[in-house]
């Protein structure tokens, strides 16, 4: 097993394992481009796991300068059960910690059970209050319907 910093080279591969991922919503932000962007200003921050050449865990990471942020933590079924996740979060959080960020969020659906209960038992705080809005940015200009 390899981890190592993600790539744009490897985007057909991690796409592949989100779409297949229970509980994983994927967007337009997804595209290649959009992820290839990510990874160009997050420079070194995101890991995926490979086995055999073959990619079997994902995790996104970066920040603003002030917060880091984890995206589309992923591993395949198959190898579940044998810290891979664990692994690729300490990995992120350590480079996250390297470049000054002291806080990270993460984002999970509120249907993806098995989700919560993964970073409820890293040590990870539910909050309950914070409320996140979000907004397609070509709809409407503010104000107008």
């Amino acid at each position: 097993m390899e981890y190592r910093k993600m790539d744009v080279r490897d985007y057909e591969q991690c796409i592949a394992l989100w779409r297949r991922t229970e509980g994983m919503s994927i967007s337009n932000a997804d595209s290649r481009e959009a992820i290839e962007s990510y990874l160009e200003r997050n420079e070194g921050f995101s890991y995926v796991a490979v086995q055999n050449e073959d990619i079997i865990g994902t995790l996104l990471a970066g920040h603003d300068g002030r917060r880091g942020y984890l995206y589309h933590l992923a591993v395949k079924p198959e190898y579940r059960g044998q810290g891979i996740a664990k692994i690729l979060v300490q990995s992120c959080l350590d480079r996250l910690r390297d470049a000054g960020i002291e806080r990270a969020h993460i984002m999970v659906m509120g249907s993806n059970e098995s989700g919560q209960s993964f970073w409820t038992g890293l040590g990870w705080t539910r909050r309950g209050d914070i409320l996140i809005c979000s907004r397609d940015i070509h709809m409407n200009p503010v104000g107008q319907g």
